[in-house]
């Protein structure tokens, strides 16, 4: 089925108030071109190489959001363009994106990696570093990144049980969280294999890659 009519297809399951992420990791440009001639306009990177690749080469209104594991020494290549970083999971990150956002007079929206997994190898946060940056003194002296929510990724595993209580405890960490800062308006949870899932369970942007683009 070619991308546009699966973009079509995975915009009839999604609430007009959920943002659709297309993950364009390791496709050509050529495939993007075909979903942003469907109407795509918001498009999520891995690797920071080549968002910046694409970014070069694809038209200037697309958004452009950083899903992967972000090292801080590459934050400088993101920074003069990039929309929204998904994965910040410490304040060193978070301190490099304000330092290099600062200095391409941006702010730059971010969200906090919240770790919900049963899963050692999935990066985040718990609730307790999570509290301990968004109520430090330092935390409130970055002026130029604006966090604009949280995300998690979810167990890789066909237990949707297990899937339904980690995205409810992501949710209720949002809520809580929320009651501190009402600025908060995006969850990010669910991808192509969970995202209904997700979306019943209070998320507000959902990253898909393979059931828009095919597998990698």
């Amino acid at each position: 089925m070619p991308i546009a009519q699966n973009l079509i297809e995975i915009k009839s399951q999604i609430p007009a108030h959920v943002t659709l992420v297309a993950v364009s990791k390791t496709k050509p440009v050529a495939d993007l071109m075909e979903a942003y001639h469907a109407g795509q306009r918001i498009f999520g990177e891995n690797y920071v190489q080549e968002l910046v690749e694409k970014h070069d080469a694809l038209p200037k209104d697309i958004q452009w959001h950083f899903i992967g594991h972000l090292q801080s020494r590459k934050v400088k290549q993101l920074a003069p363009f990039v929309n929204l970083i998904h994965g910040v999971d410490s304040f060193k990150l978070l301190y490099e994106i304000n330092k290099q956002a600062a200095n391409n007079k941006r702010i730059i929206d971010c969200l906090l990696q919240i770790h919900i997994a049963d899963e050692e190898t999935k990066f985040g946060l718990d609730e307790e570093e999570l509290n301990d940056i968004v109520t430090s003194e330092e935390f409130n002296t970055l002026k130029n990144i604006r966090i604009v929510g949280l995300m998690g990724m979810a167990t890789f595993t066909n237990n949707q049980n297990q899937i339904e209580k980690e995205f409810n405890n992501l949710k209720t960490i949002f809520d809580k969280l929320r009651t501190q800062n009402s600025e908060l308006k995006t969850l990010s949870m669910g991808m192509s294999g969970d995202f209904p899932l997700a979306i019943s369970c209070g998320s507000t942007m959902v990253r898909i890659g393979s059931s828009i683009f095919g597998s990698r």
